[in-house]
């Protein structure tokens, strides 16, 4: 059986909170604990949102607390031409089609950063005839949607247990590059995978909805899915979940008050992983590290630590 092949995908919208280096430490502890490879991978795909400014401090975070990967980090901007290649496979397998529909139009009530995973597509550009699409591509640039069946997708998450999803009821046919010409996370964060040759993948439960997809995807693309593993999401003492707008939780504030071995005790006190929240080196933890430890359910920061 060959060693596990893990990685570590942060996107530099904002600085990385404590919630981001849980994560991290997580899957490095879980790759290395099994004596296989970790990867860092910075999914920056979305380049308005992720300017190079926080790519930097980002690498500068991981850097001050002793992380250390396998390989050369990749960069997801310098991979569209991936991208466009797994795209264009997947139209010649007649799987996608162009999809002019706005975001008013699909969500006249919605907030305007509502995003494509968090709503049902109801298959509308799906449907057109060619005299329409012409008159679409004529109007407007288009996105363009991989059509997924009505069939149920189940796998088994390392702490999750069962999930199982509809795509066609639960999900819809979801964009693979939108219509600004900027890739979609689904397609960018499996063509990555699959090339990196990436078998296990740890990340927060808030993504859980979007593993069902991914799937379908990888079998589209003749991939062989990874195992996931979706961990709990760190909380304030108040129950409050950690954002990048938490400055007070970011490497810079708290990397005047605590080392890192710090700040590893007490992730690994918050998520089940040790009784106590004394300081620990991710050596020691790697030695004793076990999955069963780490809770599903969201870890909540104590308050000593933050006060």
């Amino acid at each position: 059986m060959s060693a596990a092949v893990g990685r570590f995908a942060p996107t530099p919208s904002g600085r990385l909170h404590l919630g981001n280096i849980l994560c991290a430490m997580l899957a490095w502890l879980s790759a290395r604990s099994q004596g296989g490879r970790i990867l860092l991978r910075i999914e920056d795909v979305d380049v308005p949102r992720c300017p190079e400014a926080n790519t930097r401090a980002c690498l500068e975070d991981l850097a001050w607390l002793g992380f250390d990967w396998d390989g050369p980090t990749v960069f997801q901007r310098e991979r569209t031409q991936a991208y466009e290649e797994a795209l264009y496979r997947l139209g010649e397998m007649s799987l996608t089609y162009p999809c002019f529909c706005t975001r008013a139009r699909l969500h006249p009530e919605a907030a305007p950063n509502l995003g494509d995973t968090q709503s049902v597509y109801p298959g509308t550009c799906r449907r057109l005839t060619f005299t329409e699409r012409i008159a679409g591509q004529l109007s407007r640039r288009a996105a363009t949607r991989l059509m997924v069946p009505d069939r149920d997708v189940t796998f088994t998450d390392g702490l999750q247990g069962t999930v199982t999803e509809n795509l066609a009821r639960d999900c819809g046919d979801f964009v693979l590059k939108r219509s600004d010409g900027l890739f979609g996370y689904q397609l960018a964060c499996v063509v990555d995978d699959i090339d990196a040759g990436v078998t296990e993948v740890v990340r927060g439960r808030d993504i859980l909805s979007a593993t069902p997809r991914q799937i379908y995807l990888y079998e589209c693309l003749g991939g062989q899915p990874p195992r996931y593993i979706h961990i709990p999401l760190l909380t304030s003492p108040d129950g409050r979940r950690l954002a990048k707008r938490d400055r007070d939780l970011g490497i810079p504030s708290l990397s005047k008050r605590y080392t890192p071995e710090d700040i590893f005790g007490m992730l690994a006190f918050a998520c089940g992983l040790r009784g106590t929240p004394a300081a620990a080196s991710l050596r020691e933890l790697a030695a004793e590290f076990d999955w069963t430890r780490v809770h599903s359910e969201d870890a909540r920061l104590p308050d000593t630590f933050i006060a």
